[in-house]
């Protein structure tokens, strides 16, 4: 019998291809969250409830608390992904789950936070220099001729922005559940995660046009409705990693220490 070397503890699995989705894809996938919501909808608000005071109170940590939220932001999304991954495999979901990501993958999460931090920042530095300068020069011109290059300057900031944080967004989307799930390096995971959302460009705007609007109508009950949102929104993620990488099903369940 040929005798299979043990893998070495810090062995990654190789980047997975994605796949391609559909655009109908996007509202099976929130059909999927609303579907584990529902199959136990209290231990879902309390992890909810959890998720929303930690990142709270990190943000009111002195000093660095405008960076601690986004980089644990990834380690915690993981939580909610394994929570959502143990459903579909017929599990019963624990509100433990949302620390998941602490327990087992906290560095490499937390590399993703990084990334998350520092793509953020250098997104906002560079808007700011974008419409810093067309302000600046549109003083310098001086009437009305300023101000319209002033006004043109700063709308072209946030539409560089907006462009800029849409691709940082589209690393980070499924690299919580790459490195979580598949155990793939960090900068690995944006990278697949990058790549699987240009190669289906489409149905992520769609996604992306059904989230925006969701979040919107989940402001109007007082803000209340986001507690239904992060669930569902959890339970899309994981259908969206399933069917865009679709992992072999000889993969060891994430509980299970690869060998």
């Amino acid at each position: 019998m040929t005798h299979t070397p043990s893998r070495p503890a810090g062995h990654y699995h190789p980047q997975p291809e994605p796949g391609t989705v559909t655009p109908a894809h996007a509202l099976q996938w929130l059909a999927t969250g609303w579907r584990l919501f529902i199959q136990a909808p209290g231990v879902w608000l309390v992890q909810t409830l959890i998720f929303i005071l930690i990142l709270s109170a990190l943000g009111f940590v002195p000093f660095i608390g405008w960076a601690a939220a986004p980089v644990a932001f990834p380690v915690l999304v993981a939580g909610l992904v394994a929570g959502a991954d143990a459903q579909a495999r017929g599990e019963a979901l624990r509100v433990d789950h949302l620390f998941e990501g602490i327990r087992r993958h906290a560095g490499n999460l937390l590399i993703v936070g990084g990334f998350h931090l520092l793509g953020a920042l250098l997104a906002a530095i560079i808007a700011a220099a974008i419409g810093g300068s067309a302000v600046l020069t549109g003083m310098l011109v001086g009437a009305f001729a300023g101000m319209g290059l002033a006004a043109g300057g700063v709308m072209f900031g946030v539409l560089v922005f907006t462009l800029l944080w849409s691709l940082l967004m589209m690393a980070l989307w499924f690299a919580p559940a790459l490195v979580m799930l598949q155990r793939v390096a960090p900068l690995d995971a944006m990278k697949c995660s990058a790549k699987a959302c240009f190669g289906n460009l489409l149905t992520f705007i769609v996604l992306a046009i059904m989230l925006y609007v969701l979040a919107w109508l989940a402001m109007l009950p007082a803000g209340l409705g986001i507690f239904v949102l992060v669930p569902v929104l959890a339970g899309a993620l994981h259908a969206a990693w399933r069917d865009t990488f679709a992992p072999p099903l000889a993969l060891p369940p994430p509980e299970q220490p690869l060998e």
